[in-house]
């Protein structure tokens, strides 16, 4: 029944999308997916572009994947393109926010859905009732992803940089952004006149960096969040959850104001099994707002930010 009223809601939206005369590109970064990557794509594609034209263009954004991602997410129906490769004039950069922020410059759609690359229970409603909002109204800018979290084969316990970093950082720093469930979500769509205003941490912090400035400068009030039932995901090992910690550390502080080093690298310090101190280099740098990119005002014919 559930599936069925989604399929419903997605034929109504695709209506209201053409009456209003908006586009929606999907972008997926990617980086050794191959798994997982087929199967996101083919739904996008089978459920959202052919049987209802809710989604106009399907993009994966590949970060040197050393696998097969590339080639299986473009068998089965995406424009793939390599990160390295999109913008190529502009200095080097690296992570996630990296992929998604320059998913802007080859996306056309007026609205844009951010997808994460490792899910394994991915259907298309992850795609319509996140544009949904956008797309029925006018006074939202940002919708934000919520859902439970299986960890290991329990029904909870995931999201464990969310509960142990994101969620006290902003109780305490930004307790106005603690009604949003999933801060840390990699699931969310935006119009575009909104992302391309605001600038994109290149790492890890790319998510809570958004959420903050978007709030800022936009208002609370723009962004909505709706539920997607259960995600189900490649847990990563603690080794990796401390670097992500890491890196929405620096950002939250940045936005703060308590770290006036705004594009400075950053390092955290571990102990491995022999009890060596190890310093750990973290993406912490950000890409401007694309509005301050000659390429990107020229493509879309916008003004160069004053």
């Amino acid at each position: 029944m559930r599936a069925f009223r989604d399929k419903e809601r997605a034929g109504r939206l695709a209506r209201t999308k053409a009456r209003e005369d908006l586009t929606v590109s999907v972008c997926i970064p990617a980086w050794n997916e191959e798994v997982t990557i087929t199967q996101i794509v083919a739904t996008i594609r089978r459920e959202l572009v052919e049987r209802v034209p809710l989604v106009d263009e399907v993009l994966v954004l590949d970060d040197g994947s050393l696998d097969g991602t590339a080639h299986a997410a473009r068998q089965a129906g995406a424009n793939v393109f390599a990160v390295d490769e999109v913008l190529p004039a502009l200095p080097g950069g690296s992570g996630k926010g990296n992929a998604l922020w320059k998913s802007l410059f080859v996306a056309e759609g007026s609205i844009v859905c951010f997808l994460d690359a490792d899910v394994r229970n991915f259907e298309s409603h992850f795609v319509s009732r996140l544009v949904g909002p956008l797309i029925t109204r006018p006074d939202i800018g940002m919708v934000k992803s919520y859902y439970r979290r299986p960890l290991h084969g329990e029904p909870a316990g995931g999201g464990r940089v969310t509960e142990l970093m994101a969620r006290p950082l902003l109780s305490r720093l930004f307790p106005q952004l603690t009604r949003f469930v999933q801060p840390l979500s990699g699931e969310y769509a935006a119009r575009r006149e909104l992302l391309e205003a605001v600038p994109f941490v290149q790492g890890w912090g790319v998510e809570v960096g958004l959420l903050i400035d978007v709030a800022e400068r936009f208002g609370i009030d723009s962004i909505a969040q709706v539920d997607l039932g259960v995600r189900e995901h490649r847990n990563r090992p603690l080794d990796d959850l401390g670097l992500q910690a890491m890196a929405v550390l620096v950002t939250a502080l940045r936005r703060a104001g308590l770290d006036a080093e705004s594009d400075a690298a950053a390092e955290l310090v571990r102990f491995g099994a022999a009890l060596e101190p190890e310093r750990v280099p973290v993406e912490v740098r950000e890409r401007p707002p694309m509005l301050d990119v000659p390429a990107y005002v020229a493509k879309f014919g916008r003004e160069l930010s004053a």
